[in-house]
């Protein structure tokens, strides 16, 4: 797993817990990294998903919220680096239909030892997008955070259905309404 995700995730935590906290929480879990994480290195799932628990256990927020929180918190810097994947979509649905598509081919140009998950997409009418994600990794919660804050980011309002298939696939209902 690339290491922005771990970089980004200690930054989200020294924000809500305090830079003494995390700091406690990463020589706590003795980590076969030791913490020392680069944005383009790559890093086990296992390592991030101990980070997870810990913060959890420390705040009391539930694994899966804190996933989802994390999801949002991804996708504003996912605005703030990459504006040019958001700037010709009119819609959240076109966003979304172009992650595979798009997204993930200059992700993989860029990083080509990336581990991504795919999407598939499927079109259930001009206000209804099917989005099956596959993953390694027990990443559903993330996801979701994901593709919340890419909601709110596009200001239109939309349900957002989820059938979990397993720790690493979901499918996501994203119906626009209004």
């Amino acid at each position: 797993m690339k290491g922005i995700v771990f970089t980004e995730l200690l930054e989200m935590a020294e924000q809500a817990i305090g830079e003494e906290a995390v700091d406690d929480i990463l020589d706590q879990l003795e980590l076969e990294s030791d913490a020392a994480y680069t944005a383009v290195g790559n890093y086990p799932c296992s390592e991030l998903m101990r980070i997870v628990g810990a913060v959890s256990d420390l705040t009391g927020i539930p694994g899966d919220e804190l996933q989802r929180k994390f999801g949002g918190w991804m996708h504003a810097r996912f605005v703030q680096s990459y504006p040019q994947f958001f700037e010709d979509k009119s819609t959240v649905l076109d966003m979304l239909a172009a992650i595979e598509s798009e997204v993930h081919v200059e992700v993989r140009k860029l990083y080509p030892d990336a581990e991504l998950p795919r999407f598939e997409t499927e079109w259930l009418g001009e206000d209804h997008l099917r989005m099956t994600y596959h993953s390694e990794r027990p990443l559903v919660a993330f996801c979701h955070g994901l593709v919340e804050a890419c909601v709110a980011h596009f200001g239109q309002p939309a349900e957002i259905g989820l059938d979990r298939l397993s720790k690493g696939e979901a499918v996501f209902d994203v119906r626009l309404v209004g």
